[in-house]
């Protein structure tokens, strides 16, 4: 078998013994590595095929690790974990115990930061170059930001302080004009302008004191060594604008660039997606909600649809689609985004504000301040709430019920399926008085017969589905599925309670009057969730009843398949029904 070059780079040192007309098959082969292990294990394909060439460049003219790289949200970091001695780990991508899909710093010496959200390179590398100044130490640092995260508030940020400063940060702008869904704002506009119009100048960043380059073929790798050569002798911040392309190399890739962002399984000779087997599946919850948003919009012309640079992730897009003047993307602008339904809701409008589970925690402030209290209507969906698999512990939802909870005037609604979720929709865009979290994980609904006539729920009302003795098993959310299956054949009770604030008091109270042991599952973490919410009404009332509770325990929860991590922490059908039947 014909050896080939990557073979022989275990660190980018290896790397720099190469002559520059090797990098182009290096480039090559890290493409063919990529295509070939992402086909079979799934993952984020895009991005990394289009950042090869830089991520070569930056490792051949920098001495990294002493140099440090840090990489905006890390989707693009797949070639980087080839080059610094991960490739035969690289087969183990997000699967659970192999490498993370991310940079991680305990990882390996060169994931310099962990990431996972966007726009925190700069800031990052920022304080990492301040670090070396005050250290004495002679260092470069560089952060690589996309066009999309460079639009989000943090960056903006990052820019802001780093211009008046004297740090040797040199700022990467890898603009491909696309996120995961195409950019969006003035800045994407202005950048396109620029681009078309070949200036050597650039006014925007030149204006924050930043020495300003290009742009420049981000796929063309001697180019790029030429230009970080010279680059990396000048002093203070500077910033590098290269245009790239998403999915580089794989012709599927960079006709389809949202699909192929991370396509799941596909055919690494031809780049052809595999279809599903089973056409006639469940759609998925994010589908259910798109569509029902734009069914009740249909009727309810104060609704509108708001998303953080999530329009296909949330499926958002079916409103983007039909109502265009009442549906946003504003960016990766989590904090613009929250603030911006608040002020829609002062002006009677029912804002939607769709976004990812963890995504919300970066708007916390907002969420407190400019909505709850202000007893504004906003309705956040909560997307990828709970376990959502191999991107791991920067992307598990996991938190919310927690952060959210201590809020007053928040209500916060776990339907445990597509139909739950669309009457607590329905429910909430008529004339709700507070703030309204609905939370609702990845993947599938149970049902093909999803579109059923709305019904009103009355907040903070529970709903028994099986009745027993002795046990009483409390269920939040979709994890009422793996209940079913766990006391399918056992004579205990199931109480799928709907709401973590305001809980069901008056059923609580007849549950704890009939039933010794009550046990709680949630899929968010122990401390703070809904269990404790039973246990400080247990308290509150005076009751001694044993309350066990199940959901994630207080630690990051890695990478892999959800169902691997639910047997992990005890939260699949057979680990609940042992732990249940041992009470």
């Amino acid at each position: 078998m014909h050896k080939k070059l990557i073979d022989n780079i275990i660190t980018p040192s290896d790397l720099r013994l190469l002559s520059r007309e090797d990098l182009s098959l290096i480039a090559n082969e890290l493409r063919e590595e990529i295509i070939k292990v992402v086909s079979s294990k799934e993952g984020h394909l895009g991005a990394s095929l289009g950042v090869i060439e830089l991520t070569i460049a930056l490792h051949y003219v920098f001495n990294t690790p002493d140099d440090l790289i840090v990489w905006d949200v890390g989707h693009q970091a797949y070639s980087h974990k080839i080059l610094t001695g991960r490739k035969d780990k690289f087969s183990s991508n997000r699967q659970l115990g192999g490498i993370s899909g991310f940079p991680k710093r305990s990882e390996s010496i060169y994931d310099t930061f962990g990431t996972g959200h966007a726009s925190t390179s700069i800031s990052a590398a920022l304080g990492m170059a301040i670090a070396s100044s005050l250290n004495g130490l002679d260092k470069h640092h560089i952060a690589v930001i996309g066009d999309a995260s460079i639009a989000g508030g943090m960056a903006f940020e990052g820019l802001n302080h780093a211009g008046i400063t004297d740090a040797n940060l040199l700022v990467i702008l890898n603009d491909n004009a696309i996120g995961i869904d195409p950019s969006v704002g003035a800045l994407k506009e202005y950048l396109n302008n620029y681009k078309a119009k070949n200036h050597s100048t650039n006014s925007f960043f030149e204006a924050l004191n930043f020495n300003f380059f290009g742009p420049i073929d981000g796929n063309d790798v001697c180019a790029l060594v030429n230009e970080l050569e010279k680059i990396k002798v000048i002093k203070g911040p500077k910033l590098l604008h290269i245009k790239t392309v998403k999915g580089k190399g794989l012709i599927q890739a960079e006709k389809n660039q949202v699909k192929y962002h991370a396509p799941g399984k596909f055919d690494a000779k031809t780049g052809e997606l595999f279809t599903e087997k089973n056409e006639n599946k469940p759609r998925k919850f994010q589908h259910i909600f798109g569509m029902t948003l734009v069914e009740l919009a249909k009727k309810n012309t104060k609704i509108i649809g708001i998303t953080p640079a999530m329009p296909t992730g949330s499926s958002m897009k079916y409103m983007i689609e039909k109502f265009p003047e009442r549906a946003f993307d504003v960016g990766i602008a989590e904090q613009h985004a929250v603030t911006f339904a608040a002020g829609l809701a002062t002006q009677g409008f029912t804002p939607f504000c769709a976004i990812y589970s963890t995504f919300l925690q970066r708007s916390y402030d907002q969420v407190i301040h400019d909505v709850a209290l202000q007893k504004l209507p906003v309705v956040f969906c909560l997307d990828r709430a709970g376990l959502v698999g191999q991107d791991g512990a920067t992307h598990h939802g996991v938190f919310d019920i927690a952060y959210l909870r201590c809020i007053p005037n928040m209500v916060i609604a776990a339907p445990r399926n597509e139909i739950e979720l669309r009457n607590i929709m329905y429910t909430a865009q008529k004339e709700l008085k507070s703030t309204i979290a609905i939370r609702y994980p990845r993947g599938r609904v149970n049902s093909t017969h999803w579109e059923t006539p709305f019904e009103e729920i009355t907040i903070g009302t529970a709903k028994q589905l099986k009745i027993g003795e002795n046990i009483a098993v409390l269920s939040l959310g979709s994890i009422a599925k793996n209940i079913e299956l766990a006391i399918k054949e056992l004579p205990f009770s199931h109480y799928d309670m709907r709401f973590a604030k305001p809980i069901d008091e008056k059923l609580l109270i007849r549950i704890f009057e009939k039933y010794d042991k009550i046990v709680t599952v949630e899929d968010g973490t122990i401390i703070g969730g809904f269990g404790s919410a039973i246990l400080e009404f247990a308290a509150h009332k005076g009751f001694n009843n044993k309350v066990y509770i199940k959901g994630i325990p207080d630690q990051f929860i890695e990478h892999g398949t959800i169902e691997e991590l639910q047997k992990e922490v005890g939260l699949d059908p057979e680990s609940l029904k042992k732990f249940i039947s041992s009470l």
